[in-house]
Order: C-alpha cells, then structure tokens, then sequence
C-alpha cells in the first residue's frame, strides 16, 4: 500500500471469444511464463467439456461457479496486546473474485483428470452444483470467521 497516492485500478480487455472480462482475468491467472495463446486454448477446451457434460451455456455455467466460490468474509491476523487474533473482515469485490478464481485453479491443479482443460471442467461443474473442493474452502473460511466473530471489535 502505497502512501503518497492511490494506485489506479488496471482496464481489463475482455476475451475475444466470449466478450467477458471475467473469462479474461481467468485466462491471465491461468497463464504461466506469458503463454497465453495455450492458456486461452485450455480455457476454451475446458468450456467445451462443460458444454458437452452439462448441455447449457459454459460462460453461464463458469460464472455461476466463480459466484459460488466467492467468499464474502475473511479472517486476517491482528496482534493486540502481545496475543494475535483472527479478526474477521469483509472482502472487497475485486479480492472476492480474484480468491475464487485462485481457489478454483488451485483446487483443478489436484484433481486426477488427465488434461488440465478436463480438470477444469470437473471444477467447474463441481462449483455450479455447490459441490467440490473449491466451494468447501468458502465454506471451511466462512465457518473460521464465524467461530472468530467475538473479536470483531478488533477490525481496524
């Protein structure tokens, strides 16, 4: 965090394909050492699977299970008086989607799919049913930041 001034938020390009700029932000944290022609391609192959498996909209199906891994509360450390707390704290919306996208592809990485594009597709559908890794990982930080709901006085 910057203290001179407040940092300009970047303008994401939405996808060619899709128009979307989430699918755009999803395809850049899928991305590894600036390939993104292969990253957009395992995307779209993913999209693909879901659309064969499902037999709906992928983008309506991908965005509903970013929705439904998003958390909408965290707990972050805070030291008070020589003991540390978690304090639970609202999420920006950024952050919201950024953590779930994160979560999404951390937990695609794990499954036992032989192509990341059908380990994503998995997720996906996983995550549209309120199901899977990636959605329990919301539910397991919801449940820390209610357990930590007696230190809310400690937000700052």
């Amino acid at each position: 965090m910057p203290r001179r001034r407040e940092i300009s938020e970047r303008i994401i390009v939405p996808d060619s394909k899709y128009n979307s700029k989430l699918v755009a932000k999803f395809i850049k944290a899928i991305m590894r050492d600036g390939k993104k022609s292969l990253a957009e391609s395992i995307v779209y192959d993913s999209f693909d699977i879901v659309e064969k498996k499902a037999g709906e909209a992928p983008l309506k199906i991908f965005e509903k299970a970013v929705d439904n891994v998003k958390p909408l509360i965290e707990v972050k450390s805070r030291r008070v008086g020589g003991s540390t707390y978690q304090v639970p704290t609202e999420i920006r919306q950024s952050r919201r989607t950024a953590l779930g996208i994160r979560w999404i592809i951390s937990y695609a990485h794990k499954r036992s799919e032989k192509s990341m594009a059908g380990k994503l597709a998995g997720e996906f559908l996983d995550a549209f049913g309120k199901k899977g890794a990636s959605v329990k990982k919301k539910e397991d930080t919801h449940k820390m930041a209610d357990a930590n709901k007696a230190f809310a006085h400690y937000r700052w």
